[in-house]
């Protein structure tokens, strides 16, 4: 494998050139194209291989970010079997949501993209007040959404749809495609560029995998059937994956996301509800809530029919959410400083002659 191969899925000259300048020849950069929990599948100019963490840079106290897939991340390749993974470089973009799981802190869903198609299907998936979530996210991540509404072939019109996601996703492209029949495939062109990065987001059963196989031309993924009563379908996706198409284009394709928890998005929330947030200076105080202030004007646009209700109680709503998020993200953070300075101090005792545990504990 030649050493363009890299640059082929997405490192720049400027990174290889800044690489370069640090003069380092015992590392080499990849990109993260799978997570298999402690085990990293990676891209490198000497080909494909698996990496783990360097324990001491990426735990006990380590301040690098744990790679996600699309991440680029610095390695000490071996030959005979899984190398070191010693560095997170800078991201460009990132999409992270609540982790479901522990009910607090960041699930990392991918890093390094140009655009964020999110996916709905024009059958019972269909559902804008989820879509808003997925805006909101999309928009923080750094990267330009997409709205994607498949199988357009299922529906005999699907006019009355668009519009209704076109008022929901205002400013967003939208676009009703089939991967079945291929229409609507060609509008995509803008955005499947080679060297570009697409991360698809979308429930279980919306197509991200029919999809993936009509823009390659041919079956490279699985495919599940959906329940016919419900249009609800299995996880086709068990993990984060980075696929490169023979066109030079590489999508991130994503397991079904049930839950789609809120983090701190304030500039998401700006993006995605910039036609809630353009009544805010219009009001009579600056520190208006928008509830019982005379001369809101957020009030009298609702009441005229200028933004509607829903669209401000969504906005309520996942503001709420990326409050209590941020509060949590403070407190996380403040606990593991703690964390970080009682194990470097207990370091120290064991240098000196102390004993460990030393210094207390986190109470």
């Amino acid at each position: 494998m030649s050493a363009a191969t890299l640059e082929a899925y997405g490192f720049s000259p400027a990174m290889r050139a800044a690489l370069d300048a640090q003069g380092s020849a015992q590392v080499i950069p990849a990109r993260v194209s799978a997570v298999h929990k402690e085990r990293y599948a990676l891209i490198c100019d000497r080909g494909a291989c698996y990496g783990r963490l360097k324990f001491a840079v990426y735990f006990n106290g380590g301040a690098q970010a744990f790679p996600t897939t699309g991440d680029f991340v610095l390695i000490q390749h071996n030959d005979q079997g899984d190398s070191m993974i010693t560095q997170t470089l800078p991201r460009r973009s990132f999409f992270a949501r609540k982790n479901p799981t522990l009910g607090e802190g960041e699930q990392a869903v991918a890093a390094n993209f140009d655009s964020v198609f999110i996916m709905q299907s024009l059958n019972h998936d269909l559902n804008p007040k989820r879509l808003e979530r997925y805006l909101t996210l999309a928009w923080q991540s750094g990267a330009v959404p997409v709205v994607i509404l498949t199988k357009a072939d299922l529906a005999a019109t699907h006019e009355a749809q668009m519009l209704e996601i076109q008022r929901v996703a205002a400013g967003v492209d939208v676009f009703a495609v089939s991967a079945k029949s291929g229409f609507g495939l060609d509008a995509l062109s803008g955005y499947l560029q080679p060297g570009k990065t697409i991360v698809l987001l979308g429930s279980s059963g919306v197509g991200k995998s029919s999809f993936v196989n009509a823009l390659a031309g041919g079956e490279i993924m699985a495919v599940n059937e959906i329940r016919a009563d419900d249009s609800k379908g299995r996880h086709t996706t068990t993990h984060r994956q980075l696929i490169r198409l023979e066109n030079g284009v590489m999508i991130i394709d994503t397991p079904g996301m049930r839950e789609l928890g809120m983090l701190d998005v304030t500039a998401g929330l700006s993006e995605s509800f910039a036609d809630v947030e353009q009544f805010f200076p219009l009001c009579r105080f600056s520190d208006c809530s928008h509830t019982r202030e005379p001369g809101c004007a957020v009030r009298e646009a609702i009441d005229s029919g200028a933004l509607p209700a829903s669209r401000f109680e969504s906005y309520q709503k996942l503001q709420r959410e990326s409050r209590y998020a941020a509060g949590q993200a403070d407190y996380l953070k403040q606990k593991q400083q703690r964390f970080t300075e009682i194990a470097k101090m207990n370091k120290a005792a064991q240098k000196s002659g102390g004993k460990r545990g030393t210094y207390g504990s986190d109470g």
